[in-house]
């Protein structure tokens, strides 16, 4: 009979009858479970022919599939992306007849949604024996890789867009497949899954176990039956196992080995190196066992079992990636094999094997690197004696400085002593240098520019000034100005020395265009927070003045900002260059002027009182700078015997500048007076204007009645009362306000010193009114108010100071706003209301109340 033993775990079994209710024998063909562990599709095989079952974990009992009945199904694949716990989604089958099929299962329907036939094998009939798919996201849609293998070939699909339509694509197209001499009937096929994802594949054909990695990503043409997302393929020949041409009965497939069931034993081989490492002898006696029949393994847990008609043995690995990096390194794969070192110790080891490598093939650089990053393996002196033996000490050189490279700040020590030994080195390399330039200028300069950045030139100075100190002839190459300009244009060295030798060169050169086209590139200009040019100008500046290189000497003034003394030079060498360096000058209109003036006076004095034409000339000269100068500006620098008649041109344009300029100022002056009395039309028309004031018109202030006396201040303090009406102010805005009111609103909302100068004013104002009231007997009547003209001053004064502005609707009210309503100083007012709880002996006890 048919039985499936279904464990939720090693101690509880339960018992599946696959062939209940059918006569005859029955016998289970194959067992396929999902990675989870929740489906399960088996094939009974029984005289009638085949059926085929579906169980799912939470059922007792497996649901027949009767669109598959008497179909031999041999393989399975899972979509291990899709697959739930609920539903199988796509589900691939391979059959006997070189059929596949695609079937979806839900557990709620419990019976299959759908059975498609993806696709039959036509051109050679033979069972598919193997299955595995793969999928990955492609934008929004999904590309399917699938494999299938025959006991003699393996198939490869690939597609994006469904199963069906995949599948279907293959019928207008040649199908890819890989063909293997031989034939075996336990044909498989296994992915290794990590982390969700399909890495590496193997399939046990006739002639040997074909494997590689999985891409899924690539896209490389292909035509040898793997489409194109295998990689670095290999192939394992059954002979290497020594079993005299027996072939596997079965095999699983982990990160790195083959499991082959060969007989009852187990053989364990290295997938890279294949080579066996180990073997596994399975206990068969046979009250135990009949025969193993076959390998499998868990994707999700990593153990592999191996199974006979009555038990199962399982076969764990522990840490079988551990002495990988050592496979990789006998094989000479010494990337891959520090990708899988686990401590330095193994690293070091791996660098030993590339550095000896190196070394031996005279490849000194490349060893001195790998040498350099070891730790422990070899010590620094063992290593230093291995370049010093063989007279490598650029190598040495380069091992020194990677090892610098590789210490710590707290190795204070180790890069003293290193440091000390690589500059001793480096200065080994320079000594030479004199007695080569000497011997062959030509050559040696030829080979440091070939080494370019590799050689410090400010090193090679010594070199090159004992070359410079010899004699040369005029039309002779300067070996050493042509490799210091190579520095400088090519190298952009910024050496200071190396610009000032260069310089030096140049000022001792009679041809002064080298020099001064040196002086102009500022090779500097541009860099941040950098300088616009590398030598000492004030070197230069002695250097020039001793070899009399004046325009070079101009420059370099010029560059310095020391304008004055530029322009005093170049007047010794050229005037139309003295007139550009005045010229340079834009942003300081004096000092521009007085550099013009100096060469006014050059040109002025020069062959003084001799010739005319000279006077002329210097009048002329005024043209160019730009109005600068006039005429008045050079005159005190002519002789007193000059004739009028030689100016009578220049003074006359003179004048009539100074005429125009003249009538220009009148006319300013006319518009001033027409704007002044404008001024004095409108503060008269100002004397006369009036408003009309309503009996009932309130003061802003008190809200009394603005007619009459105001009710909150006293009125004898600044303004004197004039029977039963208070003075006043309107606003043009028509608020009005009595001027006692209107001082005291003011003086509260100003600031202190406002308010001090029109408390002030009052006081003053107010000791006059008595004073002048007393000196007329007490009798103010209008006339002596008139003519009070101190009273008036400082009652205008006052009107200033309080009435310059609406307080209701000028800037006196906008300021109001940011004001708090509690001022600082009346704080104590503020806490004096504050109402403070009385001691009690009561106290306080807390509750808690429950809802």
């Amino acid at each position: 009979m048919g039985r499936v033993l279904v464990f939720s775990n090693w101690a509880e079994a339960n018992d599946l009858d696959l062939g209940s209710g059918r006569s005859g024998e029955h016998s289970v063909h194959r067992v396929f479970l999902d990675p989870g562990g929740k489906h399960c599709v088996a094939t009974v095989v029984h005289p009638g022919g085949a059926e085929t079952y579906y169980h799912h974990a939470r059922w007792p009992r497996p649901k027949l599939l009767p669109r598959l009945r008497n179909v031999l199904v041999n393989a399975v694949a899972w979509n291990r992306q899709t697959i739930t716990e609920a539903s199988t989604k796509e589900v691939i089958l391979g059959t006997e007849d070189g059929q596949i099929f695609e079937i979806t299962v839900d557990e709620a329907d419990k019976k299959e949604k759908y059975v498609k036939t993806l696709f039959t094998l036509s051109e050679l009939q033979e069972g598919i024996k193997g299955l595995q798919m793969e999928t990955a996201v492609v934008g929004n849609s999904t590309r399917f890789y699938v494999m299938a293998v025959t006991p003699t070939r393996l198939y490869s699909f690939t597609g994006i867009g469904s199963l069906e339509t995949v599948f279907a694509s293959y019928s207008d197209h040649a199908i890819h497949f890989m063909e293997l001499p031989g034939d075996i009937p336990n044909s498989e096929l296994h992915f290794f899954i990590k982390q969700r994802r399909a890495k590496h594949f193997g399939w046990l054909s006739g002639a040997g176990i074909y494997h590689g990695e999985l891409n899924f990503g690539a896209q490389h043409s292909s035509t040898s039956g793997d489409e194109n997302f295998v990689e670095n393929k290999g192939f394992f020949d059954y002979s290497k196992l020594g079993e005299s041409g027996t072939k596997p009965r079965s095999f699983a497939l982990s990160e790195f080995h083959f499991l082959l069931l060969i007989r009852d034993k187990i053989k364990v081989v290295n997938r890279i190196s294949q080579q066996i490492v180990e073997e596994l002898i399975v206990d068969n006696s046979p009250e135990i066992s009949k025969g193993i029949i076959g390998l499998c393994s868990d994707a999700s847990t990593g153990i592999f079992y191996a199974y006979d008609e009555n038990s199962i043995f399982q076969i764990s690995s522990s840490d079988e990636g551990r002495d990988m990096w050592q496979v990789y390194l006998d094989m000479k794969e010494y990337a891959t094999a520090l990708s899988h070192c686990r401590n330095s110790f193994q690293r070091d080891q791996v660098y030993l094997v590339q550095a000896d490598t190196a070394f031996n093939a005279k490849e000194y650089y490349i060893a001195a690197s790998f040498y350099a990053k070891m730790n422990y393996i070899l010590s620094f002196e063992e290593i230093s004696l291995k370049f010093i033996s063989v007279g490598e000490q650029d190598a040495l050189r380069t091992f020194l400085l990677r090892r610098l490279d590789n210490l710590t700040k707290d190795d204070k020590m180790q890069i003293t002593m290193i440091s000390t030994w690589a500059t001793e080195l480096y200065l080994d390399k320079y000594k030479f240098a004199p007695d080569l330039i000497m011997l062959d200028a030509y050559e040696t300069v030829e080979s440091w520019m070939m080494t370019r950045n590799k050689l410090n030139p400010g090193k090679l100075i010594p070199a090159m000034m004992r070359y410079v100190s010899e004699p040369h002839a005029k039309n002779e190459t300067h070996e050493v100005i042509k490799y210091l300009e190579f520095c400088v244009k090519d190298l952009n060295n910024e050496d200071p020395g190396v610009h000032n030798l260069l310089l030096s060169l140049y000022a001792k050169k009679e041809d002064e265009s080298q020099l001064l086209q040196f002086l102009d590139t500022k090779f500097g200009k541009g860099q941040t927070n950098g300088p616009d040019f590398f030598y000492d100008p004030k070197y230069a500046l002695r250097l020039c003045l001793q070899e009399k290189r004046m325009r070079a000497c101009v420059r370099i003034y010029s560059m310095m900002s020391m304008h004055e003394e530029a322009v005093a030079l170049a007047l010794t060498v050229d005037l139309e260059l003295a007139k550009a360096e005045a010229d340079k000058v834009e942003d300081d209109e004096e000092l521009r002027k007085k550099l013009w003036l100096k060469v006014a006076k050059h040109v002025i004095e020069q062959e003084k009182g001799v010739k005319r034409e000279n006077i002329k000339k210097a009048i002329e000269f005024l043209s160019e700078t730009n109005n600068l100068l006039k005429i008045e500006d050079i005159l005190p620098f002519f002789p007193d015997f000059v004739l009028i008649d030689d100016f009578k041109e220049e003074i006359c344009k003179s004048l009539k500048d100074y005429d125009s300029q003249i009538e220009q100022l009148k006319q300013e002056m006319d518009d001033a007076t027409r704007g002044a009395d404008n001024i004095r039309s409108d503060i008269g028309a100002l004397a006369q204007r009036y408003t009309v004031i309503e009996r009932e018109e309130e003061c802003g202030v008190c809200k009394r009645k603005i007619l009459t006396a105001g009710g909150l201040h006293q009125v004898g303090r600044s303004y004197t009362s004039a029977g039963h009406m208070a003075p006043f102010y309107v606003f043009p805005c028509g608020h009005a306000f009595h001027a006692n009111c209107l001082i005291a609103h003011v003086t509260r909302c100003s600031n202190q010193a406002q308010a001090e100068r029109i408390l002030d004013l009052q006081k003053r104002l107010s000791l006059m009114d008595r004073k002048a009231a007393k000196e007329n007997g007490g009798n103010m009547n209008g006339e002596s108010i008139i003519s009070a003209t101190p009273i008036d001053k400082l009652r205008s004064q006052l009107d200033d100071a309080v009435a310059s502005e609406c307080p209701f609707c000028g800037d006196l009210m906008i300021k109001e706003i940011s004001l708090p309503f509690i001022l600082p100083e009346e704080s104590d007012e503020k806490a004096s209301w504050e109402i403070k709880p009385q001691p009690t002996g009561q106290k306080i006890l807390p509750m808690t109340m429950s809802i």
